[in-house]
């Protein structure tokens, strides 16, 4: 981290999952990635995730907003992941859709704080907002 930034202490939880998966499962991930810290802004993951069920309701139970990010969003971020996802790649032609999402919820302006966490077809990553 540069000198002249600042990390504002905003997180963003960046999501991944299996089609299919419940939001139970999407809840005790997100839970065990966040253990300590701050409240978060939102879960990110990729568009093509619209429409999932469990995402939505692991969003509603969590009381957090659900937002939809393009894959170029994601794909901007590739240079920047701590562990690429194979699975990802093969899927949506991006290295990661967790970590990926986390840091693409401000823009780039972020650092890993929680890499990839990847357990029973969920992954889970928290970014941490840097203000210049």
């Amino acid at each position: 981290m540069d000198l002249g930034e600042v990390v504002s202490g905003r997180l963003a939880i960046g999501v991944g999952c299996r089609k299919g998966t419940s939001a139970e499962s999407i809840v005790r991930q997100v839970e065990a990635a966040t253990v300590g810290l701050a409240p978060a802004v939102g879960l990110f993951t990729i568009e093509d995730k619209r429409g999932e069920a469990g995402l939505c309701k692991a969003a509603e139970s969590l009381a957090l907003p659900l937002v939809f990010l393009s894959r170029d969003a994601l794909s901007a971020m590739a240079d920047r992941i701590a562990t690429p996802s194979s699975a990802a790649f093969a899927r949506f032609g991006i290295p990661s859709v967790a970590e990926a999402a986390a840091l693409a919820a401000f823009a780039g302006r972020a650092r890993l704080i929680v890499p990839r966490r990847a357990e029973g077809g969920v992954t889970v990553a928290v970014a941490e907002e840097i203000l210049p």
